[in-house]
């Protein structure tokens, strides 16, 4: 009970907040979400790549980010195909299995957990999360030509690609910033979290329920918060990583779906009812599946 109350509760009072906000006022989310998206995300990317040491670490955090999503990608096909599901369905199921809330929701579940050397690990594994999403998310939500197109496209006009980009070549020629300049950078960074945290408990509260297709929401809430801990922990196994990364990847692994990828679902009509149910099932699941994860992680 002390890792929820010192952990999760926080987070989820944060959510509450959100939640109950939106009901209440019909907040339009748009242009909250591109203030956090266009100036504070990317203020908290750069301060984390421009004053983190990148290291062989690193490298296996992308092996892993792409070995786990081809591993959950498989094990949709394989379970749409003996079930004889439709191609609409397996989009819509790889979308809420395949992509976990690594941001809004992971990074600050890990800052309480781990502290600030955990969560420099977080907000690395959420920018190549977002660049994933970004790509293969629109991929299989779209599932056309276009779709791949509109996957390049939407990397790079992604403001915190550019964030990563920038950090990365100050570093390289050590440049050293102003400390002024880092202060309004660091400020600006500060707002990042609990306002995504505020944005998800929104957009949760925008989520309708009905119509439930229980055998496949079944299916994605066992995908999405008990077997894709359990492939990453045997990920972890196969690299060397830092014992402090492997528990942050495991539980970032354990996430609930993407709020992200509901907008996806909805622009492409990819099961956008199926894709938004599982993740607010996910979400109010994950309150005691993270809680006994980290417990166990210790």
């Amino acid at each position: 009970m002390t890792i929820f109350y010192q952990v999760v509760l926080p987070v989820i009072l944060v959510f509450s907040v959100g939640f109950a906000v939106q009901k209440w006022k019909k907040v339009e989310l748009k242009s909250i979400s591109t203030v956090a998206i266009y100036i504070m995300t990317p203020a908290l990317v750069f301060r984390t790549f421009y004053g983190t040491k990148l290291d062989v670490q690193h490298l296996y955090m992308v092996a892993f980010a792409l070995g786990l999503l081809c591993i959950l990608i498989v094990i949709n096909k394989i379970y749409t195909k003996l079930t004889k599901q439709s191609a609409s369905l397996e989009s819509g199921l790889i979308l809420s299995t395949s992509f976990m809330n690594a941001g809004n929701y992971g990074a600050p579940i890990i800052l309480f957990a781990y502290g600030d050397a955990g969560f420099a690990f977080a907000v690395s594994f959420m920018v190549l999360q977002s660049i994933i999403m970004n790509s293969f998310g629109v991929y299989y939500a779209a599932r056309g030509g276009a779709g791949v197109r509109m996957a390049i496209r939407s990397v790079f006009e992604m403001p915190t690609t550019y964030a990563v980009i920038i950090a990365l070549l100050l570093k390289a020629i050590n440049v050293q910033l102003p400390s002024n300049l880092l202060n309004t950078v660091n400020i600006i960074a500060e707002a990042a979290i609990p306002t995504v945290m505020i944005i998800l408990g929104m957009q949760l509260a925008n989520i309708k329920w009905g119509n439930f297709q229980w055998g496949s929401i079944t299916y994605g809430v066992i995908m999405r918060l008990l077997v894709s801990p359990f492939i990453a922990f045997l990920i972890t196994l196969m690299f060397p990583f830092d014992p402090l990364l492997a528990k942050v990847l495991i539980v970032s692994a354990a996430m609930p779906s993407a709020a992200t990828i509901v907008m996806y679902a909805v622009q492409f009509d990819s099961e956008p009812r199926l894709v938004s149910t599982i993740t607010l099932i996910t979400t109010l699941i994950s309150i005691i599946t993270i809680t006994i994860l980290i417990a166990i992680l210790g």
